[in-house]
């Protein structure tokens, strides 16, 4: 039977390239929900291709767009944030990739665990806010999540078939981003467009800044700690520039095993849409004779102090990585729109974490004030 998919941010990187995957497995797949935040018209292309059952356009002010557009198609349109949470729950929905960006993915993934859907998780940040609560929900409602994340996609690969095998440590890698090896000076200087020019992944701007401070490795620290379950001490990161190696795991008999591949995330997209099952692709196939090294380094945390601030947010714990996350993303806004300096962006999630209150224990509505003053006191920072 085929999967019935529901795509949360259909028209970012990662939703545009699971409507890839599934075109590719039309027998396998089929899509029942899109939802896009603002791309109103990329939102009306895709759903007059795929032809879902129910597309949501998340800002109120494009749904007039949306719906005349797609009046005489047999597509339901629905508009707001809060459609978006709702209809992840709909029976006719197998299971739910959430490739929102940023915090914004949190409430609706855990509606969709609260449905009884198998998770797909592209929204790392969902993870890093409130890991201990969705675990604690997915255990509850006994479903799986599967994560999406090339580093996360790959440990979850190299643990199948271990069961209670001692795990003594994850080891993610990291390609450097643009700026791997430069130093204080050069870094004081760069621009966004230069920000935004990742050696090896096509990516969101969003998550391109990210990966170039290294606050995207420290965030997958955070989530790769919920996921497996795995102490802050037994996760490392080990810069790997080809970006072939996706993450390792080594066992208590000094075993590693690691996941391989071309950098190409419509690999982990379509493992989590088939899991348990491998089907066939035709992606481009690695070849070692073009990969003569494969090489290795440790993180710079005093030049990218964003990997550093992160683990100290993981041991910290409480409402700490959800103020790191929340502060970060208005930093990086801030960069985006060259309002603040590439360095200045560890600055203000540091200044940001002094300031408000740590919560040791947070409920879900914690999450959500918490979340709310961060990004205000960030902004009042900028």
């Amino acid at each position: 039977m085929q999967k019935r998919i529901a795509i949360l941010g259909s028209t970012g990187s990662i939703g545009t390239q699971a409507l890839e995957v599934i075109s590719n497995h039309p027998d396998k797949f089929e899509v029942e929900i899109l939802t896009a935040l603002n791309n109103a018209e990329l939102l009306i292309e895709q759903s007059m291709r795929y032809a879902p059952n129910v597309v949501v356009i998340g800002n109120e002010e494009h749904y007039a767009k949306v719906r005349d557009a797609l009046e005489h198609y047999p597509i339901k349109v629905y508009a707001g944030e809060e459609a978006i949470s709702q209809v992840v729950g709909f029976d006719s929905v197998d299971l739910v990739l959430t490739a929102m960006v940023g915090f914004s993915g949190l409430k609706p993934t855990i509606e969709a665990i609260r449905s009884g859907k198998i998770i797909a998780l592209a929204n790392k940040e969902t993870m890093v806010v409130a890991g201990e609560l969705i675990m604690k929900e997915a255990q509850e409602k006994r479903v799986n999540i599967i994560p999406v994340d090339s580093e996360h996609s790959a440990i979850f690969q190299c643990l199948v078939g271990e069961g209670l095998n001692q795990i003594e440590k994850l080891i993610l890698t990291a390609s450097g981003g643009p700026f791997r090896g430069k130093d204080l000076k050069f870094l004081e200087k760069v621009t966004p467009e230069e920000a935004l020019c990742h050696p090896n992944w096509s990516m969101g701007p969003k998550i391109s800044i990210d990966s170039a401070t290294l606050m995207n490795k420290g965030l997958e620290v955070i989530e790769a700690h919920w996921l497996f379950g795995v102490k802050p001490e037994l996760i490392e990161v080990v810069v790997h520039p080809q970006s072939i190696i996706h993450s390792m795991v080594q066992f208590s008999d000094g075993s590693i095993k690691a996941q391989m591949g071309l950098p190409d995330m419509r690999l982990p997209i379509q493992f989590a849409f088939s899991f348990p099952e491998r089907i066939k692709s035709d992606f481009e196939r690695f070849n070692f004779a073009d990969y003569p090294e494969l090489t290795f380094e440790q993180a710079d945390t005093k030049i990218f102090r964003n990997l550093a601030i992160s683990y100290e947010a993981l041991r910290k714990g409480g409402n700490w990585p959800c103020i790191l996350n929340a502060a970060n993303e208005v930093a990086v806004e801030a960069f985006l729109k060259k309002r603040l300096g590439f360095l200045e962006i560890p600055d203000v999630i540091e200044k940001t974490l002094d300031k408000l209150a740590f919560i040791k224990a947070p409920a879900l509505e914690d999450y959500f004030n918490t979340d709310l003053q961060a990004r205000r006191v960030a902004k009042e920072q900028i």
